[in-house]
């Protein structure tokens, strides 16, 4: 979530990188708003825990609500209540908000059960986790070094925090704060980032979106333009070191200006205002709100206000743009995922902030959506837009905000959460042509006006999805099979397994060898006819007769089959994903 004025300079534009007004809008089904006759998500009952529900190939497995006594609203005002941002680690998830966190024991995803709730306000909140360190971002003026809830008055104040927490949670029931790392604009989100070259650190990619602190707080803080101050806190990230072994000297070790042209203008790229008539009035950027690294491909994306950037990481200390785009359509870019195979982006625009509400049936499909766009030789080429297909009402906060990858094999699937919109599980394999496969959804807080609450993200974590709802505490659903998904490939996805999670540090995924992954890319190529279907039938018994057989019998047949299979490639409608099946029958094979 994002939270902040309203854009008030105009200054005029330069020449758009890349436009996106040309490009194929959204599929027909998803650029009509539905009636409730097409959708059950329209029109739903209102109510706080006993708001109506629809739900579409997908289950609900447990609802949690907030521990009771976590919070005080009367003494910490009206965000004291919300649930921010998820990270996991084993059988944990963490929970951020803007009192603090909560530590939830999910052993058993169907009744997961708080170990800890920490009182520590200070903002939003996102959590990561690394090992036994758990990472809190904080923004707010109000954030004070002793996690106290008295707020700071003054001005300038020795006893503000505005940066990024850092605490040992080797005991879970006894959280530590071991640093404390001070930043010009705080912290509204972060992103862990891990170097092969350096494994002795992790570093920290500070996002700050709000004001500027005093220099006679922090030294070397300035909130001038760049063409009244050179050396000006905007326009830049933070880099924070944390030396694994001694993580009480965590560092800021560098600022790099991710957003300066090749004349060394500081402010070079989007500089606010809209596009042209009937387009989006984009904010300045100055910022990034989320980056996203995908170590494996040495890149990032970053999500910065105005411009979505594509980033050269493979040196975390040294990153370097390599790539920006801009697109009248988009408010404010928020946030940004990778397909598993680094070909393509699915960028999020938070129009309203995330307060608003924006998918009505009224609102321009185009606005508030995702936008996906190819990734080839490290350039971005727009292909698509994504929004909620189901109309939401004035007094639902709704717009597109955080998800993550569904580890089907041969599929891009993506969940994610979209506030008082609820949660919706799309495929974005072909990058053109998005379309929904599932969806939960909750009726509005209140009837009469509008209220923060809904989805703040939904994340896939081995074998559920995880959903952090607003002001209704922590949700988790199973997907179920259906037109769209087979059991096969929800076998396949849940055989990946990840010992922690963050989503803005993004993982490769990978399958294990399993009769569920062979039998996933057969149920893709009889969906989509990728092959003929006698030569399909046949295939599926055959596999089957290996899975029977035992031993050297079960590699022989196994590794035959796979030689069958790669004959096939060359007549076959999708003959990537033939090649694919022969890899996973050859693996089983052992070869």
């Amino acid at each position: 979530m994002t939270i902040r004025p309203s854009i008030s300079r105009r200054v005029a534009c330069g020449a758009l990188l890349l436009v996106l007004a040309a490009i194929p809008v959204l599929l027909e089904a998803q650029a009509i708003r539905t009636t409730r006759q097409e959708d059950p998500r329209v029109g739903l009952r209102a109510g706080w825990h006993n708001a109506e529900s629809a739900i579409r190939n997908l289950r609900l497995v447990a609802n949690r609500s907030r521990p009771a006594g976590f919070f005080d609203p009367a003494s910490l005002g009206n965000f004291a209540f919300a649930n921010s941002d998820l990270a996991f680690r084993g059988n944990f998830v963490f929970q951020g908000g803007y009192n603090g966190f909560q530590v939830w024991d999910i052993s058993n995803p169907a009744a997961p059960a708080i170990r800890k709730a920490f009182p520590c306000p200070g903002g939003q909140g996102d959590p990561s986790v690394y090992g036994n360190l758990l990472f809190i971002s904080v923004e707010e003026t109000s954030g004070r070094l002793d996690c106290g809830a008295q707020g700071v008055v003054d001005t300038v104040s020795a006893e503000r925090f505005r940066g990024v927490r850092i605490f040992d949670i080797s005991s879970l029931d006894a959280p530590k704060q071991v640093a404390a790392v001070q930043t010009c604009r705080g912290s509204h989100t972060h992103t862990l980032v891990t170097s092969p070259k350096d494994p002795s650190s992790i570093y920290v990619y500070v996002s700050g979106t709000s004001v500027v602190r005093s220099s006679s707080e922090l030294q070397g803080c300035s909130g001038r333009a760049p063409e009244e101050d050179p050396n000006t806190s905007l326009f830049r990230i933070e880099i924070i070191q944390v030396p694994l072994a001694a993580p009480h000297t965590a560092r800021v070790i560098s600022a790099p200006r991710l957003f300066t042209d090749a004349s060394g203008n500081i402010a070079g790229l989007w500089r606010g205002g809209t596009h042209g008539e009937g387009t989006q009035e984009t904010a300045t950027t100055d910022q990034c709100h989320d980056i996203t690294v995908y170590p494996e491909y040495g890149l990032a994306a970053g999500a910065c206000s105005g411009n979505g950037l594509l980033l050269d990481v493979s040196d975390p200390t040294n990153p370097r743009r390599i790539a920006e785009v801009s697109d009248p359509n988009f408010a404010y870019w928020h946030s940004a995922t990778f397909n598993n195979d680094a070909t393509s982006i699915l960028f999020t625009d938070e129009w309203g902030g995330g307060m608003g509400p924006r998918c009505r049936a009224t609102d321009r499909p185009e606005w508030g959506a995702n936008a996906i766009y190819r990734l080839e030789n490290r350039q971005l080429t727009p292909a698509s837009f994504f929004k909620l297909p189901a109309a939401q009402s004035e007094v639902e906060n709704c717009v597109a905000h955080n998800g993550s990858l569904i580890p089907v094999p041969g599929r891009d699937i993506f969940v994610q959460a979209w506030y008082q919109g609820g949660i919706s599980v799309i495929d974005f394999t072909d990058p053109a042509k998005p379309f929904e496969i599932a969806f939960f959804d909750r009726g509005p807080v209140s009837a009469e006006r509008l209220e923060l609450a809904g989805h703040w993200s939904a994340y896939w974590y081995n074998g559920y999805i995880y959903g952090s709802e607003i002001a209704r505490g922590l949700d988790v659903l199973e997907l179920r099979p259906s037109e769209f998904l087979t059991a096969n490939e929800i076998a396949a996805a849940r055989l990946v397994r990840l010992d922690q999670f963050n989503p803005q540090l993004q993982p490769k995924l990978t399958w294990p060898a399993d009769f569920s992954v062979s039998r996933a890319y057969l149920d893709q190529l009889v969906r989509n006819r990728g092959l003929v279907r006698d030569r399909l039938n046949r295939i599926t018994r055959d596999l089957r007769s290996a899975e029977q057989a035992r031993g050297t019998d079960r590699q022989q047949r196994l590794a035959r089959l796979a030689e069958a299979i790669d004959r096939d490639v060359d007549g076959a409608v999708d003959p990537a994903r033939v090649r694919a099946l022969a890899a996973s029958v050859r693996a089983l094979a052992g070869q």
